[in-house]
């Protein structure tokens, strides 16, 4: 089952932890690999570390170094292309492996989006997966290739957003 939550909309990670909580509670593993966001720890990454349950069944990789060309980013381009290429090898391994039911892939859509990886090395990891994996694909501006390749795709539309107010990021809700 490769699924995909794209679109400009909020919700595509928040969306995917849901699904991952939804996977332990039916006994089984998820792991979700972060291609972009950095080393600062959001609110899911605290829950997960004073849960002794949730700790032993879920797992987060921080792979990516951050945004990419924003936000005062002084990381050179092919240090994030390398961190991506690293954390789609790590993924591909956990998507072939039996140790994980679920595989989440973070932000790749926008990893590809920033050609720090392609759509051909991402669909080549995902054509690897048994039938019984699930991969959920997250970010903005799903290519086409992975969009018809897709089982499932949720496109997460905005129609209004509190930035447009000036109202910045907020702690406990975007992250």
């Amino acid at each position: 089952m490769i699924a995909v939550f794209t679109g400009e909309g909020k919700g595509k990670t928040t969306a995917a932890i849901g699904d991952m909580i939804r996977a332990v509670g039916a006994g089984k593993r998820a792991i979700m690999f972060q291609f972009i966001k950095g080393p600062w720890i959001s609110g899911e990454h605290a829950v997960l570390a004073a849960d002794p349950y949730l700790k032993g069944n879920i797992k987060i990789i921080r792979g990516g170094k951050g945004f990419v060309g924003i936000q005062h980013d002084t990381i050179p381009f092919a240090v994030h292309k390398a961190a991506a290429r690293k954390t789609l090898a790590a993924a591909a391994a956990a998507i072939v492996s039996r140790t994980w039911h679920m595989v989440v892939l973070d932000e790749i859509n926008v990893a590809v989006s920033l050609k720090l990886l392609t759509i051909s090395q991402v669909l080549s990891v995902l054509r690897k997966a048994p039938p019984d994996k699930i991969v959920i694909c997250t970010g903005r501006g799903a290519k086409e290739q992975l969009i018809q390749s897709a089982d499932l795709v949720t496109d997460m539309k905005e129609i209004k957003h509190p930035f447009q107010k000036g109202i910045v990021a907020q702690k406990g809700f975007d992250y």
